[in-house]
């Protein structure tokens, strides 16, 4: 037996010994049901939480081994190269065996949690009924994901779709994040994102610590240049990872007694420990590698199994009952806000007021997070970011803030006025900024480049990106104005405004399409970031000014329209204040109206600055060719002068 496949077979043991513990502790295990009541038997019962254990595990296998072959271990050509590989047939192995594991988590789920019967017993009604549950559909969904990459890693060995397919995977842990245990509790945005967030920043972590043991196990030259690269990797998981299960758990329990309190709390204790051991050990690692320079193996293989116990805990706690229990919520905006319907608004509640919006905290905490990291990387290394871009995008996050989860993205989801009044700050007001800080170009600057000729680099993949055919269709000039207005008469003037008011989902996809096509429309404008397509500044100008006259017609038609939007929606809010619909409507497209404005101002002062600058820059570059050519130009302008006041008019040049 190989040291691979010894050091894979112990890893899974210690996960399953810990899940089975926990289990037990927590109160999450099987137990024989009351007589009477419908029971699934002990092999479904205990099937259940291990086959999701395999799940989870093979997902931080697949996701481990496509960080390794793609950004971790160097590679000179474009294609991955030696071991890199190997961990891309390994990622596709292991993408297989997810796949077939949610399948069969997809049937034990119906036997055991929902209709509690043998899977012998299951009928085809069984199946296709909880197809019916959000649920459902995402274990298949996962299941469908997880055999596209097990495909797709079969097919290509490029970098670049190497990358890709690592999103693919990324994103394939998403349906059952956003849908499974946390969808039942209380504050249901909050409790879905952080857990999302949770579990990538676990499968990053771990799955490429995991990834550079087995590196190490092979003797490879390249394990100093990608465990230097992972070290960055390994403290931005293991921050995520502790922040977003703070706020998970936070969610869960209803005090703080319930941490000691409860079998729950206990749990979460053990995965906090679990959390800084881990924490220790990265340290450890550290230190004895720039030490000794040797060493990672040993230490890398026991933080593995301390990981594997650690994942086996988590599947554990997602199976134990919570102090939060189940929530029979009553109206759409308790489904929607995680809690009551707001009191009256005031203007103190619209200021300082809080919503549990878990993609507008993730929003502003990753931006701010990120852009901060890249700032303090630049001075680290005695670069000059201006500041006026930080503060730029300081300001637009701060915007995003309170249009999501501030007091006014609290009332959006209650009152028409408000919901526009956000929508308006998303798409008109914080991209103005954010496009002024210049994200892309601060991401260029700071993103790790090749370590040896050839290699396609993290920094190679962006500007890749930002210049690929895709770019060059969406930043056409015409794409972002048209996405700008159209989005608006499709979304309000359709039944697509009522059915996405009526889901959290529909809420935050709203949130950020406004964010995105904002970004997209103003980047065109006066973004300072590289674009495949460079205009003058009298072209935004004349841009912008065709813009707004259909923006200002949608308020119009807002405010005079006679029909209430989504009005089954907000009926069924039941809401004391501000009864009357279409008054509320009324306010909103006016506050559309008059909120135009404000981008107009900046979006014009930010362009007559970038064109004075361009003048000024083109001034300079004129005088500095002057100066190495002795004023040539200025000498042959001069004569010609000359020439036409000595004959009066311009002469026939072949004279």
């Amino acid at each position: 037996m190989t040291q691979t496949l010894r050091d894979t077979l112990v890893g899974f043991i210690v996960a399953g010994l810990a899940l089975a513990a926990f289990l037990v502790l927590g109160g999450g295990s099987y137990e024989r049901a009351p007589i009477g009541i419908a029971d699934p038997g002990a092999f479904v019962g205990w099937a259940l939480p291990f086959t999701k254990l395999l799940n989870d595990l093979s997902a931080v296998l697949v996701i481990g081994f496509l960080v390794a072959a793609a950004f971790l271990l160097p590679s000179p050509q474009a294609e991955v190269q030696g071991l890199s590989v190997q961990a891309v047939r390994l990622a596709s192995r292991w993408a297989t065996v997810w796949a077939v594991a949610s399948v069969a988590y997809f049937f034990l789920k119906v036997a055991g949690d929902i209709f509690g019967k043998p899977l012998t017993q299951l009928a085809w009604a069984d199946i296709t009924g909880f197809l019916g549950f959000a649920e459902g559909r995402a274990i298949l969904l996962q299941a469908a994901g997880a055999a596209v990459i097990a495909v797709a890693t079969r097919l290509t060995l490029s970098t670049r779709s190497v990358a890709a397919t690592l999103g693919l995977a990324l994103a394939t842990l998403g349906p059952i994040a956003l849908t499974g245990h946390s969808a039942s509790s209380g504050s249901h945005d909050l409790a879905t994102t952080s857990l999302y967030l949770h579990i990538l920043g676990v499968s990053l972590w771990v799955g490429g610590l995991t990834a550079l043991a087995w590196v190490a196990t092979r003797g490879s030259k390249r394990l100093d240049a990608a465990v230097a690269r992972y070290s960055t990797l390994a403290l931005w998981g293991f921050v995520v990872v502790g922040v977003s299960g703070a706020v998970n758990a936070a969610v869960r329990l209803r005090s703080f007694s319930d941490v000691f309190g409860t079998a729950y709390g206990l749990l979460v204790i053990a995965k906090l420990t679990a959390l800084v051991a881990l924490g220790c050990f990265g340290v450890a690692q550290r230190r004895r590698i720039v030490a000794a320079g040797s060493g990672f193996l040993r230490l890398a293989t026991t933080e593995v199994f301390v990981m594997a116990a650690a994942v086996g805990l988590a599947v554990a706690l997602s199976r134990t009952p919570t102090p939060v229990g189940d929530e029979v919520l009553r109206t759409p905006v308790e489904e929607l806000l995680g809690g009551p319907l707001p009191a009256a608004p005031t203007v103190l509640r619209l200021l300082w007021g809080w919503s549990g919006n878990g993609v507008g905290l993730a929003i502003v905490a990753l931006g701010t997070a990120f852009y901060l990291r890249g700032v303090w990387a630049m001075r680290r290394r005695g670069d000059a970011w201006p500041v006026g871009r930080t503060v730029s995008w300081l300001a637009g996050m701060l915007v995003v803030a309170w249009a999501t989860f501030g007091g006014l993205g609290e009332y959006s989801h209650v009152l028409f006025s408000a919901h526009m009044a956000s929508h308006m700050l998303l798409s008109m007001v914080a991209p103005i900024f954010l496009a002024l800080g210049a994200p892309m170009t601060l991401a260029l600057r700071t993103l790790p480049g090749p370590r040896q000729p050839g290699e396609v680099s993290p920094r190679a993949m962006l500007l890749g990106f930002l210049q690929s055919r895709f770019s060059r269709i969406v930043t056409h000039p015409v794409v972002g104005p048209v996405l700008f207005v159209g989005s608006l008469y499709g979304l309000y003037f359709t039944g697509i405004f009522e059915a996405l008011m009526g889901s959290h989902w529909g809420h935050a996809i709203m949130e950020i399409h406004f964010l995105a096509v904002g970004l997209l429309f103003y980047y065109v404008l006066i973004g300072i970031d590289p674009s495949p397509h460079a205009l003058a500044p009298i072209a935004r100008f004349g841009t912008l000014l065709v813009t707004v006259p259909f923006h200002a017609f949608f308020a119009i038609a807002v405010m005079s329209s006679n029909t209430v939007f989504a009005l089954d929606y907000w009926k069924s809010l039941d809401r004391p204040y501000r009864t009357d619909l279409l008054a509320d409507q009324y306010l909103g497209g006016g506050m559309a109206w008059a909120m135009g404005e404000i981008p107009l101002v900046l979006v014009m002062v930010a362009i007559l600055f970038q064109w004075f600058r361009s003048d000024a820059r083109e001034a300079k570059r004129f005088d500095r060719a002057e100066d190495r050519s002795d004023d040539a130009a200025l000498e042959a302008y001069n004569a010609r002068l000359r020439d036409l006041a000595a004959h009066g008019k311009r002469r026939d040049p072949d004279q």
